[in-house]
């Protein structure tokens, strides 16, 4: 039984529902566990027993390396490196893990190989799954699009975890998401970085960017307009 799941097209939908789905468990586990904003990602990581610590990872022959998991260990391991990145960085990247440790890693397999490593230490060790940049794929054609595919799940995982669209709704009001003033307060309250919430905003098609100019002027989605 493989440590991974084999590859599913996930639509967005699906994606958001898993994320929602975790935090709706996590609040039904009571205080200890309920989500709250700015979100602690690491009260994820608890609740699924996994473990995070900071190493120095070396850069590989693609390029570096912010993150990676080792599933037979539940351990998140976090580049160090990344101390100094701007905020919500480190949130991103730490629930763009958890977003594999959910839509990717067999769970079982994962249990049964561990139990079977304890006595006899001849059988696989524990390959991390290393993440890297990421689009969406709709058709994957070979192995590199695959892998693509699965970095862009797991980060829009991360997206709807950490900005649901409840505590957006709920952050928005009195707000004029054309300001960028208003979305730097948001991203405050939520604790992620700026970036990311433009994109999550751009996702739900709430607000529209024109990048095709130097003022980054901001309009509202399609979804805001009727």
């Amino acid at each position: 039984m493989s440590i991974f799941k084999p590859y599913r097209y996930y639509r967005k939908e699906a994606i958001e529902y898993r994320a929602n789905n975790v935090l709706r468990r996590m609040a039904q586990r009571g205080d200890q566990f309920a989500p709250c904003w700015p979100f602690d990602v690491t009260l994820v990581a608890d609740f699924f027993d996994l473990g995070v610590i900071w190493e120095r990872i070396p850069p590989d022959e693609q390029g570096a390396i912010a993150a990676r998991i080792l599933p037979l260990q539940r351990c998140i391991e976090i580049n160090e490196e990344i101390l100094d990145k701007p905020q919500g960085f480190l949130e991103s990247t730490l629930a763009h893990e958890i977003g594999h440790w959910v839509l990717h890693i067999n769970h079982e397999a994962t249990t049964e190989t561990a139990d079977r490593l304890l006595t006899d230490l001849s059988l696989a060790t524990d390959e991390p799954f290393v993440c890297r940049g990421s689009r969406e794929v709709n058709s994957p054609l070979n192995h590199a699009s695959v892998l693509e595919s699965m970095e862009w799940q797991a980060q829009y995982f991360a997206g709807c975890l950490l900005m649901p669209r409840r505590i957006l709704e709920e952050k928005r009001q009195g707000r004029d998401l054309t300001y960028w003033s208003h979305l730097y307060e948001m991203r405050e309250e939520l604790g992620v970085s700026i970036s990311n919430l433009v994109n999550r905003l751009q996702d739900l098609e709430w607000i529209y960017l024109d990048k095709k100019t130097r003022k980054r002027d901001i309009y509202p989605g399609k979804a805001l307009v009727s």
